[in-house]
């Protein structure tokens, strides 16, 4: 890179250019040969992980980055040595089939990704050459390069904006791809650049432009145009991002500013933090735990060939001088001990189940693309959103979440907002009452009625009510000139876009960054102040009444200056000039940023506003406050020049902007207040009551007032009249008084004080409360301010115990990093598992804090959905997807981990067994291929059905017993106690294969009378093993499909068709003649068949015992549930599944009429994953069309047609 700038330097010296900073980039337009020099990044983009050379060593890498793979690679190199007992074979064929099984998956996803690739990279987009428009591939676009962008085309790349058709220089985009918004944004390219519209023109267009370098910030931007000898400023105004689409203009000319992997959009396609389960992570503690069983196993094998070896036996001839005896030679011992460790550690391996990870990650991904993707339960038909799992990691964690921590707005509450009250001056307006004002009502015991006068207006975003503003009433209010300067606040100070129909008020709709600041346009709209046309520097408002009633005028207003609202701030400003010539600057913003800006009189209209906002507040509204001051041109003039700087500015921006608001952002005038509603979600309370119910702990951390916050937490029965509430807030009239003497380190110092002595006298009575058995249910409610103080290290500990022993916790007026402590507080310093769930940009860095990350796709945009795992349309899917998926995951995951430990455990033993027969000398008991296929072929699949369709108890019960969720919380069926148990009839069951097999063999004889040898006993305890670890799975599974049948009759009925293969074919190989012919003669005997028949059955004796024992009088809550419902056939819900209206395409009402249809019932389930029986018959039945399944076709084929004296009862 260096080396490019050394040679613009030398070689552009001619046009004085300054040295080119390493932050900085400098591009020369439409100068394709000045730019080469600099060897700026290419258009062409990759998504992929691998390329055709890279994809064999990294996935490999990939692979082996995994202990147990690593681990296999080793035993597969040891096994190629002298001191291996068993065929290279043994461990490199499944180790293969492993890597194989998953470098396929890599390829199919890599492949995709690599076709989306070349579809975008091979684009069309019009480039200036030769001052004409050519197309080209976007891949071959470069920087520096001028391009046309036609009308709802996307951008190709990062752009500076030059000229559009639209006049003044103004283009419409859309961002949907960037952050998911679909309001049009405005971008106005720079007046000296408007003319550059045609091919002609444009060619001679020769600027220059320095930049920042390439970054991942969406919405900053900070550089310079140098063109005539003048720099003009750029910012986010002037930027057209790649990804985003132009709208309403027929096209727009743009200079190539970043390529390829360098736009910011590609710069923002980072993956989501990595996360891994709670249950992967112990999974790793018992992999070890297996280890350490290994080296205990072949430890003691070692130390007993060590002792074995021995003179005595010189018929062995141990001390023969022949190659590779030395591992039992008995003049050293030592050597002996170390090869005979190799040698064991060979034979032993597949105790480390290799083909888990992979089993797992199969299930995983099943589980969230068939059942949590399509499940109808959570979809949402009026958005027409399904449930998406973005990643399959974290399935069973979300069996096991203890505390969710949720946003408030568009999360609990729908995030449409209406405008439904406001104050101006020291008068209060609007009738309605809240939903929050009727439930505090009813808890009280009192109803309201409300009488809604008639003609009351209503929109989308209006639903105000008070006669005396409506219709140029508010002239006849004793304030009329605050009411007119409320008005034109509302409709001036924004950054809102007007579609439509300007003549006709109800044909315009407004585009805005934020549901709040439409709902405040179309308040001014229905209160006379029309704003129905923008341009980068006018606004346009029909005033109507204001000089005389029934007068209307179209006025412009020319905007000098926005100082944007962003999370710091809090606010946003406008400086305009009126059409009578006065200079005014208009603000609004959450009120405790406003009244520090406040000029120090007229304190009346302070005080009373504050106890309105205190009142709108208490009826959860969501308020702001509005005020005006008016500038002295000289003010004005200079404040600009410091502005106009600022804006320059290549370093440091944004602070620098912040700094230059601070100069003008003071002396303000309060107008008044608005108060806007946003209803709580469908379903919001009764899901938290039952979220509650199932032990989990829910939090909300918002923005709003403490009022507002609280009142919403009462709406939605987070927190109610019966609990013990312990407020900590920063609106105490001590912390006031210090405040207004505004020396800030006094004031940090007494609030710190004023939070720890609060922290320590709750946390007193919280433990008070705690050790008495009747004592209330404990809520805490704190505020940003004091949350602040409360997070310094020295008061976490105290916050992190009180909170801990809360029922709810709600914390107000906190900022986003506020919010992603709170969580990670909890994560890191309580251990507990966390969610969280928001819907905002403002909720991506607690989604991503969190154990498990939730997004709803709801009105704020994408952002959060795409740093989710999990993405849902509102917050009662939260049931389904903890109560209903995340339970059953997790029970299954346990039960796949827990089965895979056990049949690699009892296969192992049994060798182990053996090896004390055999002198500890590491003789194989099994053959090669037979140990090779035991965990590939012969034991894969049934476990792999039980992970996908093992169900306990029915969606529907899991959501009528929420306490079920509570043995996840605890993590009852992944604990030490329960792998001890496992643990114990592995030891068991392979004594019984061994011994029972071994012993009654001495006394068999084959048809020819003679006994049986090794390899007859082998493959007969091999038989055993196989039938028994396939027919204990069936006893652990609570429901028992189809797919368990034909998976364990499928894996048994695999191991026979093999073995009669095997047995009968004859190679050159010596170690396959061990086994030939074997099963035919051991099938002749009677001593088979008897053999096959009792062993399994005194394996699984002990389990039936123990599992009878602990059903009838240690049950687990599910097997409670099993009892109390056994003889009941579950619907699953289908009747709640009604809601989903006819509003589907003729594809969902396909799909959704087939999953009405009758399915096959197993005893215990139910749920609409069940297998599908019939579908083809009943659709018909139903009038909707289901093409016929082979399964279906084989099922009809296999039928018994029933007695025909059946069908006569």
């Amino acid at each position: 890179m260096m080396k490019g700038w050394d040679g613009i330097q030398s070689s552009l010296s001619s046009r004085s250019i300054q040295p080119q900073a390493p932050s900085y980039r400098t591009i020369f337009c439409n100068d394709r040969e000045s730019n080469l020099l600099v060897r700026f990044k290419g258009n062409s983009i990759s998504t992929t992980k691998y390329n055709f050379f890279t994809f064999l060593p990294k996935g490999l890498f990939e692979q082996f980055r995994r202990v147990a793979n690593l681990y296999f690679l080793t035993i597969s190199i040891l096994s190629t040595t002298p001191i291996s007992p068993v065929s290279p074979i043994t461990n490199v064929l499944p180790l293969s089939l492993v890597l194989l099984v998953s470098l396929i998956k890599e390829a199919f996803e890599d492949w995709k990704r690599f076709q989306n690739d070349m579809s975008i990279n091979n684009n069309v987009i019009d480039v200036l050459q030769d001052q004409k428009w050519a197309p080209m591939p976007w891949k071959k676009l470069q920087v520096g390069d001028i391009i046309k962008v036609k009308q709802d085309g996307f951008f190709p790349a990062d752009l500076l904006f030059l000229a559009s058709t639209n006049a003044d220089g103004v283009c419409y985009i859309e961002t949907a791809n960037l952050d998911g918004e679909t309001n049009l944004k405005i971008r106005k390219a720079l007046e000296k650049t408007w003319d550059y519209l045609t091919p002609e023109k444009a060619s001679e267009f020769k600027g220059e432009i320095q930049c920042e370098q390439p970054n991942n910030s969406l919405y900053t931007f900070t550089g310079n145009l140098l063109i005539q000898k003048q720099t003009l400023p750029l910012s986010p105004n002037q930027i057209l991002l790649r990804g985003c689409s132009l709208r309403n203009t027929e096209y727009i000319v743009g200079v190539v500013i970043f390529t390829g992997q360098e736009t910011k959009v590609m710069m923002n396609s980072m993956n989501v933090p990595s996360k891994r389960s709670t249950l992967e992570r112990k999974l790793d503690k018992l992999i070890l735990a297996l280890f350490a069983t290994l080296f205990m196993m072949c430890f003691i094998g070692a130390i007993g060939s060590a002792i074995f070896v021995n003179k005595k036996y010189f018929y062995l001839h141990l001390d023969s001088s022949e190659e590779g005896s030395a591992q039992f030679n008995p003049k050293n011992r030592f050597l002996v001990f170390i090869l005979t460790m190799f040698t064991l550690i060979t034979l032993y391996s597949t105790i480390i189940p290799i083909s888990l990870y992979v089993s797992i990650e199969m299930i995983k991904f099943i589980q969230s693309t068939q059942f949590i993707n399509k499940d109808l339960g959570m979809y949402h038909n009026e958005t027409n959103t399904p449930a998406l799992a973005r990643t399959s990691n974290l399935n069973e964690e979300l069996g096991q979440v203890e505390y969710i921590f949720s946003d408030k707005t568009g999360t609990l509450t729908r995030n449409l907002m209406e405008f439904f009250k406001c104050s101006i001056g020291v008068e209060v307006y609007g009738n309605g009452v809240t939903e929050i004002e009727r439930g505090l009502a009813e808890r009280n015991g009192m109803k309201i009625e409300e009488n809604r006068p008639p003609h009351t207006v209503h929109e989308k975003g209006f639903n105000f009510e008070d006669a005396r503003l409506m219709r140029g009433a508010w002239r006849n209010e004793p304030n009329p000139d605050a009411c007119r300067e409320f008005f034109r606040c509302l409709a001036i100070c924004h950054t809102v876009l007007p579609e439509g129909d300007e003549q006709s008020p109800e044909k315009i709709k407004y585009q805005a960054a934020s549901p709040d600041e439409a709902a405040l346009v179309i308040a001014a709209k229905n209160f006379g102040f029309f704003f129905y046309r923008r341009t980068p520097t006018t606004i346009y408002v029909r005033e109507s009444h204001v000089e005389k009633m029934g007068k209307v005028q179209d006025l412009s207003y020319e905007i000098l200056n926005v100082l944007e609202f962003n999370s710091t701030r809090k606010r946003q400003s406008v400086v305009c000039r009126c059409p009578d010539g006065r200079l005014v600057l208009y603000c609004k913003g959450a009120d405790n940023v406003i009244y520090e800006r406040l000029a120090d009189y007229n304190n009346d209209i302070k005080k009373i506003t504050r106890e309105y906002l205190e009142q709108f507040g208490s009826s959860g509204l969501r308020t702001l406050c509005l005020a005006y001051r008016e500038l002295h041109p000289d003010v004005y003039e200079s404040w600009n020049e410091k502005f106009i700087q600022a804006k320059s500015s290549l370093h440091d921006r944004e602070k620098k902007l912040d700094e230059v608001a601070e100069l003008i952002e003071n002396d303000l005038i309060l107008i008044g207040s608005t108060a806007i509603e946003d209803k709580l979600q469908e379903g919001v309370p009764a899901c938290i009551e039952t979220l509650q119910r199932a032990g989990i702990k829910i939090w909300v951390l918002t923005g709003d007032k403490i009022e507002t916050a609280i009142n919403i937490a009462y709406a939605c029965n987070l927190i109610n009249n019966d609990m013990k509430q312990f407020v900590i807030s920063s609106e105490t009239d001590a912390i006031r008084e210090v405040e207004e003497r505004g020396d800030q380190v006094e004031i940090a110092r007494f609030i710190k004080e004023e939070v720890k002595k609060e922290l320590k006298k709750s946390l007193e009575e919280a433990q008070s409360y705690f050790h008495s058995l009747s004592g209330p249910k404990l809520a805490l409610i704190i505020d940003g301010k004091c949350l602040m103080y409360a997070l310094d290290p020295s008061l976490r500990v105290m916050l992190l115990n009180l909170s801990l022993n809360c029922h709810a916790v709600v914390c107000c007026r906190v900022s986003p990093l506020q919010k992603a402590q709170v969580t990670s507080m909890v994560k890191k310093g309580a251990k507990k598992i966390t969610l969280s769930i928001g819907d905002g940009a403002n909720d991506v860095s607690m989604i991503q804090a969190a154990h498990v990350g939730v997004g709803i796709s709801g009105m704020e945009g994408m952002q959060a959905v795409m740093a989710s795992d999990f993405a849902i349309a509102q917050f009662r899917y939260l049931e389904d997807l903890l109560l209903v998926h995340g339970r059953w995951s997790y029970l299954r995951i346990c039960k796949v981990v827990l089965y895979f430990f056990y049949k690699n455990l009892t296969f192992t033993l049994t060798q182990f067994w053996f090896t004390f027969q055999t002198g500890f000398s590491g003789q194989r008991f099994y053959d090669d291929w037979n140990q090779s296929l035991y965990n590939v072929i012969f034991s894969a699949l049934p476990v792999i059905i039980v992970g996908l369709f093992d169900k306990d108890v029915s969606a529907s019960l899991s959501k009528k017993y929420p306490t079920l969720y509570m043995e996840g919380i605890k993590n009852v069926y992944f604990q030490w106690k329960v792998v001890a148990i496992w643990a114990f009839f592995s030891v068991y069951q392979s004594l019984v294969f061994f011994f029972f097999v071994s012993t009654s063999n001495l006394s068999a004889k084959n048809s020819a009378g003679k006994t049986f040898g090794l390899w007859d006993v082998s493959t007969m305890a091999f038989t055993c093993v196989v039938v028994t670890v396939n027919l204990r799975l069936l006893m652990i599974c609570n429901s028992i499909t189809r797919w368990h049948y034909i998976s364990v009759g499928g894996s048994i009925l695999a191991w026979f068709v093999f073995i009669f293969i095997y047995s009968g074919i004859t190679t050159p190989y010596d170690r396959q003649e061990n086994v030939y012919f074997v099963i035919y003669v051991l099938m002749s005997t009677v001593y088979f068949y008897l053999t096959l028949l009792l062993v399994p059955v005194a394996a699984l004796f002990c389990d039936f015992v123990y599992q009878g024992v602990q059903r009838w009088f240690f049950p687990y809550d599910y097997q409670i549930v099993q009892e109390m419902h056994r003889d009941e056939i579950d619907s699953t819900g289908r009747a709640q599944l009604l809601e989903i209206g006819n509003q589907l395409s003729p594809t969902e009402a396909r799909s959704y009429a087939i999953s009405q249809l009758p399915r096959e019932l197993s005893k215990h389930t139910g749920f609409a994953f069940d297998s599908p029986g019939y579908e083809s018959f009943f659709a018909t039945q139903l009038g909707a069309y289901a093409p016929p399944k082979a399964w279906d076709v084989a099922r009809r084929a296999s039928m018994r047609s029933r007695p025909k004296t059946e069908q006569k009862k």
